[in-house]
């Protein structure tokens, strides 16, 4: 199982990085971590903040393997094992990618929706150009 809280899930740009995955359900993580924001999302593990909500996945070695490329694993984000709990109320273990640092604006919600905050966008605009 893969729990998803940003650019995988539905409606997201790498969304289609899953399209052998079966859905499972939306979730929260079933302890508290701290959810930052940059332009994409980091789950730092070391800050009890909120549940983070995102979906889960069943997907296969292969979809694991492109996913862990994408998300940099081990170097980059960190791919763990957390328990989960579905919107069913059952609980499940999936893995979830961390970040080791605090990156960004805290997300007090849990909730990675996308999107940059207004500062942020004029901070990557002065560094791109």
């Amino acid at each position: 199982m893969l729990f998803v809280y940003g650019t995988l899930k539905r409606g997201f740009g790498n969304h289609d990085l899953l399209y052998r995955a079966r859905f499972i359900g939306n979730a929260v993580t079933k302890h508290k971590y701290a959810l930052y924001e940059s332009g994409i999302p980091f789950v730092y593990p070391f800050e009890e903040v909120s549940q983070i909500k995102g979906e889960v996945y069943e997907v296969d070695r292969e979809t694991l393997e492109c996913i862990d490329a994408l998300e940099g694993h081990p170097f980059w984000y960190r791919r763990q094992q957390v328990p989960v709990i579905l919107e069913s109320g059952r609980e499940v273990t999936a893995w979830i990618y961390f970040y080791p640092e605090r990156v960004g604006t805290l997300n007090v919600t849990g909730e990675y929706t996308g999107g940059f905050p207004e500062e942020e966008v004029e901070e990557n605009l002065q560094w791109w150009f």
